[in-house]
C-alpha cells in the first residue's frame, strides 16, 4: 500500500504533493489536523459557538443552529477534501469551504442586524473568515489557478 499514486498526487499514504501548472506546493502534513487552514477554521468554529451562548443569541434557535452548522461545515469540508484521493477533489472541497465561510459571514451580519452581537464582534468574525478563505489565502490561490 506504500506505492506512489501519480494520478492523485499522493505519495504513499502520508505525504501530499500538489502540482498545478508551474505552481508547486509541497505539503508534508500527515493529517488534516496539521493543515493551518483547518486549524484556523476550527478556532473560528469555536468562537462562533461561544458567541451563540450569549443572550439574546441563545434564544434565536434557528439562527443559532444555522451559524453553528456553517462554521462547523467550513472545517469539515477542509478535512473531508484532504482525506479524499486527489488534489482536484481537495480543491473542490476547499471551494465548498469558501462558500460556507461566505454563508457564515452572512449569518454573522444577520446576527448583528438582529442585535444578537455587537458591531465589534461582527467586524472581528467577518474579518477572520475573510482572512481564512480570502484572496490572500494560499489555498484560494491554488483553487483559482486550477479552475481558470
Amino acid at each position: 500500500m506504500d506505492e506512489d499514486r501519480e494520478d492523485t498526487g499522493v505519495v504513499g499514504d502520508k505525504i501530499s504533493e500538489f502540482q498545478i501548472s508551474n505552481f508547486k506546493i509541497m505539503a508534508t502534513f500527515q493529517s488534516f489536523e496539521e493543515l493551518p487552514i483547518w486549524q484556523e477554521a476550527r478556532k473560528l468554529c469555536l468562537e462562533v459557538y461561544e458567541m451563540t451562548f450569549t443572550s439574546p443569541f441563545e434564544k434565536d434557535y434557528a439562527l443559532k443552529d444555522q451559524v453553528r452548522r456553517s462554521a462547523g461545515s467550513v472545517m469539515d469540508n477542509i478535512a473531508e477534501g484532504y482525506e479524499r484521493d486527489g488534489r482536484l477533489e481537495f480543491i473542490n472541497f476547499l471551494s465548498i469551504a469558501k462558500g460556507l465561510a461566505g454563508e457564515a459571514r452572512s449569518q454573522i451580519h444577520r446576527a448583528f442586524d438582529l442585535k444578537c452581537i455587537s458591531q465589534e464582534k461582527c467586524t472581528e468574525l467577518v474579518h477572520l473568515y475573510r482572512g481564512l478563505v480570502g484572496p490572500g489565502c494560499q489555498f484560494y490561490k491554488i483553487s483559482k489557478q486550477q479552475f481558470t
